[in-house]
């Protein structure tokens, strides 16, 4: 099991919206056998392939291997197909296996009966195989996911752990944080590139500057964190090292041009220069203290990314609306720059007085957004470069 020629059905999971710059991550990690369904990015891979795909992918959320696929429609064919799979190809006999579950559309609607079932079945093919009568679960974890859709199931097992987006350098949390899976998001659907000026005037704890500089540099997010699958057998450690090697290889030297972070709140940029220093990073990003409308700057063709506060999750309505006549106001002034917001009040558009050139929609957790996109004038070479995303 621990070959690294095993040919493996995987899925990378992501937030709605985001599919698409999934599914390019991978093509550039070299996995083109892909299929793209709702949040998911199903691709073909080795072991080492679980190894790349954490340590690599920004916008992901987890990295599974998919071990099975039928329809059930009751109780009892959920729990015979379930048994049927050769769980002890990857859970040993002292592996923990949690069940998390989810049914949309089926009539197998109870979630939480669906992960006893699929919990015991599990149970009762791992006891058969080990001659055993009890499993203790002491050991690695193999977190084990039963999905329902219109009937059908998939039965999966999560490499990642936690998050990809908990890349280790975010131990404090402000108020409202953006996903880091999010924040890298934002930054790989702009136009910006390291030649060209930054400003988050919004930044809160710094996360969208420091994807950007991670982004620049070509650092992997999941260098400073291990996961679920770290500690599994069937992937030697010969191979996470092998894949942690090459990304240590591939980092790029800091850039000279310094990225711009600013936000009202002095003790929530004490929390970004703490994550910047966390992430390696505190020499690429200044951060000050500044209201937005005191922006200005004497650079051309820079870019604006930010997540405002929205009325719905914190702050005054009157005062976020407030804020966003003033962006539209600085934008005047800035006419060479590209602006990239996400937002979820549908009249942001006439707020800033302007039409977007492109809207994306995207989820910051579970609220519905738009990610609005007002590019300016392409700039003159080396600044310019042709954007990977759309």
């Amino acid at each position: 099991m621990n070959s690294s020629t095993q040919d493996l059905q995987l899925v990378a999971t992501s937030t709605f919206g985001l599919e698409a710059v999934v599914s390019r991550e991978l093509t550039a990690l070299g996995y083109t056998d892909q299929r793209t369904l709702d949040g998911r990015v199903f691709f073909r891979g080795d072991v080492a392939a679980i190894c790349r795909a954490n340590l690599w992918l920004r916008c992901a959320d987890r990295v599974e291997i998919v071990f099975g696929q039928f329809p059930a429609r009751d109780f009892g064919e959920l729990f015979d197909r379930t048994t049927e799979l050769p769980w002890e190809q990857w859970i040993p006999r002292d592996g923990q296996f949690p069940v998390d579950g989810r049914s949309v559309k089926s009539q197998l609607h109870s979630v939480p009966d669906c992960q006893r079932i699929v919990k015991k079945a599990i149970v009762e093919r791992l006891k058969k195989v080990y001659g055993v009568n009890w499993l203790d679960e002491s050991g690695a974890t193999y977190g084990v996911e039963v999905a329902l859709l219109k009937d059908d199931v998939s039965l999966t097992i999560n490499t990642s752990g936690p998050g990809l987006h908990r890349r280790g350098y975010r131990r404090l949390n402000a108020k409202a944080p953006l996903r880091e899976t999010l924040a890298a998001a934002l930054v790989k659907l702009s136009v910006w590139n390291a030649e060209r000026p930054f400003i988050d005037p919004c930044c809160g704890s710094g996360t969208i500057p420091i994807e950007a500089v991670l982004i620049a540099r070509n650092i992997a997010p999941g260098l400073r964190r291990e996961f679920a699958a770290s500690n599994w057998r069937q992937i030697g450690a010969a191979e996470w090292q092998e894949a942690r090697a090459e990304a240590m290889d591939l980092v790029q030297p800091a850039s000279p041009n310094v990225l711009v972070g600013t936000d009202i709140d002095a003790s929530v940029l004490e929390l970004a220069r703490f994550h910047a220093r966390q992430a390696g990073v505190e020499n690429s990003i200044h951060f000050q203290q500044r209201r937005c409308e005191e922006f200005s700057s004497p650079r051309s063709y820079g870019c604006w990314i930010t997540n405002p506060p929205y009325g719905e999750r914190m702050g005054d309505a009157r005062d976020v609306e407030r804020l966003y006549r003033t962006m539209g106001d600085l934008w005047d002034k800035l006419d060479t720059w590209s602006f990239f917001v996400i937002a979820a009040d549908p009249d942001f558009e006439h707020l800033v007085r302007r039409p977007a050139t492109r809207r994306r929609k995207l989820y910051n957790g579970n609220l519905a957004c738009t990610y609005y996109q007002f590019l300016g004038p392409r700039p003159p070479l080396p600044l310019a470069k042709t954007s990977e995303e759309s």
